[in-house]
């Protein structure tokens, strides 16, 4: 398999007059850098994903795409590619982390086949292995492992997704035969866009409001068999949710319970129980608590998430970067060769900084990588532990499903009309991944999530403040006190301070200035929305849920900036950690790129909190577009280079050298004309002629 390293190297990095050497990259520690922790399982997934039998055919019909993919998930059993996660009891490796970086590279095959896999062994084993006990494990986990038992998981319903709490399927049990009997007693109660539910699944965890002895004890998960041979069993109906904008390799459909019984056992009860004489007990007092942390065990859906949209992310800017650098557009400097495409400002403004939040991306879930498997192994599970796991999971599959969404696109256009068809897989990859924004929790209701977390701390932090010390600590932060005690001063100065664009940057691009200014903007938001929301607690429920909703915007909008701040911050450990100089240099380039351009992107913010001058928030913007992008432009190949794609995962005939041959073929045509003095005469240069 050719590596793109393979190829023709690019032409020298653009020497930098402020810099005494130009560096150069390790492309292979680099690579092997951003491999993470687990960098063995995901280069024998990417392995498997380059196969033939595993890899996507375009133009399949919706039932084809469903057959094939469902066939692919019986080569990942025989691959042992889904045993990672699963109790050794079982026959599993009880490998976490590895278990999400595998999967996560699935997406290089196609994104049905790795959406329908954690369906099955994310979703639906995973709840069963999360939520169930040791019988439940025996019993069902090797049928669901071999695939013997497809399985949905029934937790969205067509009138409550986000709001799980609120599902109106009820699971009500019955003393008399000791059975819960299941009902969707309403249209909208309909469990909907389940993978594995119109076609394959044989069963399902269905979550379900759990009454027992008139007691409604809040969403709780049951193993619920849903076919057999002669379809479905009695009581149970659904429909095929048929064709969507993407993910056409899955087979979405809706189900509905009527009088369904299942026996009390197969109530999942690793967090309640129900006794034979209909007693619900659990080890978690609080019906709140109890709800968020069955929820939290299933938190490995985003992190997967997150994970596959940074490798889509990769793939696409390999494409665009590549194509960039050898599609030829233009003469203007040179009279008889065009010009690359990425050597224009535009063109390399376009991509170059979405290259530096994908880099952000990847070290920022390798992070959020190691925390889960921290957790879901035992090395590091309390409370607190699977609560900041749960906030960095709502803060960081948001931004990156969102990035992913823009990169697919915005490299789509780099790509002009040759990215529009779909052998170079750009317009599938977008389609196919519009969904990750809104599955798996949608990504402004997680943010919300997030938000809340940030105030929540905030207010243990001042819980003894009184309203002035409060109204201090916002006044604080937009007057010059706050810029004194931080050290942001020399952020308000201005261009003519300092006589020169470089210099006056000087103060912002280093590490703890980018640090301060991203930080200070998370603070300084929440201390915000805090004192603003601080009456809500005197306040009546309407009135009070009509305060936080005026401050909705303001939440997210904070939780972002929080989301940013944690890429930027693993981005520079990431960078930290690098050895090689010329390395550490370059991805110090890239990650200022990305900081800085986060602060342009805010710096409306910025400018009316005082944080920054006019001048200031201008000279961002230039050394982004003077300095970073020519820095980094000589290095653009390598830096895609370093995501270790093979051309079995590219795919894509316009990053494979068909546009070079393209080029090199007209470049040669022309070229022998000249020499052979063949040429036609250009017009332009007659009337020249007669005007001299």
């Amino acid at each position: 398999m050719t590596q793109l390293t393979d190829r023709p190297a690019q032409s020298a990095p653009i020497a930098d007059p402020q810099s005494p050497a130009t560096p150069t990259v390790d492309v292979a520690a680099l690579g092997e850098h951003l491999m993470g922790r687990w960098a063995d399982v995901r280069r024998t997934a990417r392995a498997l994903a380059a196969r033939p039998d595993v890899k996507r055919i375009e133009g399949q019909s919706m039932a084809e795409h469903r057959e094939r993919t469902m066939g692919q998930l019986h080569v990942l059993v025989n691959e042992r590619a889904v045993h990672r996660a699963f109790p050794k009891s079982v026959g599993g490796d009880e490998n976490h982390g590895g278990n999400i970086a595998g999967f996560e590279e699935l997406v290089l095959a196609d994104p049905s086949l790795q959406i329908k896999s954690g369906v099955q062994w994310g979703l639906f084993g995973a709840a069963v292995m999360h939520l169930g006990t040791e019988i439940h494990h025996q019993k069902y986990l090797p049928g669901i492992m071999n695939l013997e038992i497809p399985g949905a998981f029934a937790m969205t319903e067509t009138g409550h997704g986000s709001d799980v709490a609120a599902v109106g399927t009820t699971a009500t049990f019955d003393v008399h035969t000791g059975e819960f009997i299941l009902n969707t007693p309403f249209r909208a109660a309909w469990k909907d866009y389940l993978g594995n539910a119109a076609v394959h699944g044989r069963a399902a965890v269905v979550f379900a409001q759990l009454v027992t002895q008139g007691v409604n004890h809040g969403v709780h998960a049951f193993f619920v068999p849903l076919r057999d041979d002669n379809g479905f069993l009695p009581g149970i109906g659904g429909e095929d949710d048929g064709l969507k904008g993407g993910l056409n390799g899955i087979d979405n459909g809706r189900l509905h319970f009527t009088d369904v019984r299942i026996p009390r056992e197969d109530l999942l009860n690793r967090y309640g129980n129900v006794a034979e004489d209909g007693t619900y007990s659990s080890p978690i007092e609080s019906p709140g608590r109890r709800f968020f942390t069955m929820l939290g065990t299933l938190v490995q859906g985003r992190v997967s998430l997150d994970g596959a949209a940074v490798v889509a992310s990769k793939l696409a800017l390999t494409i665009a970067v590549t194509y960039g650098s050898e599609r030829r557009q233009f003469t203007a400097g040179s009279e008889s060769n065009e010009e690359v495409i990425l050597d224009y400002q535009r063109h390399q403004r376009r991509l170059l900084p979405r290259l530096a939040t994908t880099y952000a991306m990847s070290f920022a879930h390798e992070v959020f990588l190691a925390k889960f498997d921290d957790v879901f192994s035992g090395a590091h599970d309390t409370d607190a532990d699977r609560q900041d796991l749960e906030t960095i999971a709502a803060a960081l599959k948001p931004l990156s499903t969102w990035a992913a969404l823009d990169i697919l696109q915005e490299s789509r256009e780099a790509c002009g009309g040759q990215g529009f068809l779909v052998e170079n897989r750009l317009t599938s990859l977008r389609a196919d991944l519009d969904i990750y924004a809104t599955f798996e929790g949608d990504n402004n209701v997680l943010l919300q999530l997030v938000a809340k977390r940030l105030l929540t701390d905030y207010s243990r932090k001042f819980a003894h403040a009184g309203p002035g010390v409060m109204a201090q600590f916002v006044v604080d932060q937009v007057n010059e006190a706050a810029i004194n005690r931080t050290g942001l001063r020399g952020l308000a100065q201005s261009v003519r301070d300092f006589g020169s664009t470089a210099r006056s940057v000087g103060n912002i691009r280093d590490e703890d200035s980018q640090r301060q200014l991203l930080t200070d903007r998370v603070q300084t938001m929440i201390a915000e929305i805090a004192a603003r929301l601080r009456p809500a607690s005197r306040l009546a429920k309407v009135e009070a849920a009509a305060l936080f909703n005026s401050h909705q915007n303001a939440l997210i909008e904070a939780a972002r900036a929080h989301g940013e701040l944690l890429q930027w911050e693993a981005f520079t450990d990431g960078v930290n950690a690098i050895e090689d100089a010329g390395t550490r240099q370059v991805l110090t380039w890239l990650r200022d790129l990305f900081g800085l351009s986060l602060i342009e992107k805010n710096a409306a913010w910025y400018l009316i909190h005082g944080r920054i001058s006019g001048q200031r928030a201008q000279a961002i913007t230039s050394y982004i577009d003077d300095r970073l992008l020519p820095r980094l432009r000589g290095h653009a190949l390598d830096l895609v280079a370093a995501f270790e794609f093979t051309a079995e995962h590219i795919g894509a005939p316009i990053a494979l050298g068909a546009e070079k041959a393209r080029q090199d073929e007209a470049r040669d045509y022309y070229r022998a004309h000249r020499d052979a003095g063949t040429a036609p005469v250009d017009e332009k240069s007659l009337v020249k002629g007669k005007r001299a």
